[in-house]
């Protein structure tokens, strides 16, 4: 069968299956049964579609199918083959626009971004989660969105600090910090970006810690002033004299003004569990 066959064939049976889709919610669907039979029917004849598109090299409907394939998956509650049909349909889409020209690379990353979610929530694979926000970065790299990457960066480099790959999540938030602090926008943002990889930097290595805050200082001048700095250099204080009751009372001054969130608390606790005679608390 020549391309123009497998195409005309790969669009028949797409028509058949939203046929299939369409009876399957419908009012006699609903009474006489088998509406989920006719849901898995017709996912499979979407991924035999997206399959023939493939092979006569029509990547974006071989895209197209692959992403119906992976909305019934979700219906259906297969959540693996829901991930596997996303990562199909971002290879279609890719294979379709290699220069990202036409938005291709934003509907990737989406794909991505709705896996990485799955992961996240439903499996609770945290690796593959990370994997799933990175390529998503890399597409919206792609098309020069570079706020969308930055969003997908900052969930990496949080599960990362989470996972204690501190090296790369300390990347990340300097990556994104350097990025965002010439933005009258968003270099408010940067020092908590600085602040964060100054945590990460204090739990491998108390003096990589000073250095680093004094990096920071000379590039971004305003986190010299922030509150985030200032704490900074109690801790690096109270650390040094080993004062674990110095430590705390830094944190609770800081935190009365400004809230911290899990994901500090939990990297303050590992910070001060290094001071020697601690309890492991921060009350």
């Amino acid at each position: 069968m020549d391309n123009t066959g497998k195409e005309k064939e790969a669009i028949q049976l797409m028509a058949d299956a939203d046929k299939k889709v369409k009876s399957s919610g419908s009012f006699l669907g609903g009474m006489f049964g088998g509406g989920h039979h006719k849901v898995e029917e017709a996912c499979e004849m979407y991924c035999r579609a997206a399959n023939m598109f493939k092979m006569a090299k029509n990547w974006s409907a071989a895209g197209a199918a692959f992403c119906k394939a992976a909305r019934l998956h979700m219906q259906l509650q297969n959540k693996h083959d829901c991930a596997t049909s996303f990562i199909d349909a971002g290879n279609a889409y890719k294979k379709s626009d290699p220069n990202g020209k036409t938005g291709r690379f934003t509907i990737a990353a989406k794909h991505h971004i709705s896996i990485a979610e799955i992961y996240e929530a439903e499996l609770v694979d945290i690796e593959k989660a990370i994997a799933h926000y990175e390529q998503a970065a890399d597409y919206y790299k792609g098309e020069e969105s570079n706020s969308s990457a930055n969003k997908c960066l900052l969930k990496v480099g949080a599960y990362c600090a989470q996972l204690e790959q501190y090296q790369k999540a300390i990347e990340i938030y300097e990556q994104v910090g350097a990025n965002t602090m010439d933005n009258p926008l968003l270099k408010y943002s940067a020092k908590e970006y600085f602040f964060k990889a100054s945590l990460c930097h204090f739990i491998v290595d108390e003096l990589n810690a000073k250095i680093a805050i004094e990096k920071y200082e000379e590039m971004f001048p305003a986190f010299s002033d922030s509150r985030e700095c200032k704490l900074l250099k109690k801790l690096l204080e109270a650390h040094e004299e080993q004062n674990s009751e110095a430590f705390t009372e830094a944190v609770k001054e800081f935190d009365s003004i400004s809230r911290l969130d899990q994901w500090h608390t939990t990297l303050l606790l590992r910070i001060k569990k290094t001071i020697q005679g601690d309890e492991g608390d921060l009350k």
